[in-house]
């Protein structure tokens, strides 16, 4: 069974920090792009950002400059390290690969900035 589990969500301040982790189990994703989405209530799922089999990464508008995606191959692990966080980037957290596949949605993690 594949599973992708998010961990690392939290309650902070606005200018605070967070650093998130998605572990994958059942396959590995090393050839996969992979990207961290999110859904705050009543709005839309959209992706934060996204990393190649590569390495290379690509940011949507509001993570550029304040978000880090970074991949371990090794652990099957990509990862979202959060900086500046401000209210409106409260959301669940997930990740998924490029286009995304309903089979791997995990549970998330809750991040929640409080100002």
């Amino acid at each position: 069974q594949v599973q992708l589990v998010e961990s690392g969500g939290g309650l902070v301040q606005a200018g605070g920090s967070l650093n998130l982790s998605c572990t994958a189990s059942g396959r590995s994703f090393v050839g996969e792009t992979m990207a961290w989405y999110r859904q705050a209530p009543g709005n839309p799922r959209e992706e934060v950002a996204q990393i190649d089999a590569g390495g290379h990464p690509i940011y949507n508008y509001f993570s550029k400059g304040r978000f880090t995606i970074s991949r371990d191959s090794a652990r099957n692990t990509v990862y979202l390290q959060l900086n500046s966080l401000q209210p409106e980037d409260t959301a669940k957290y997930s990740c998924n690969t490029v286009p995304p596949r309903r089979e791997y949605w995990g549970q998330g993690t809750q991040v929640t900035v409080s100002s």
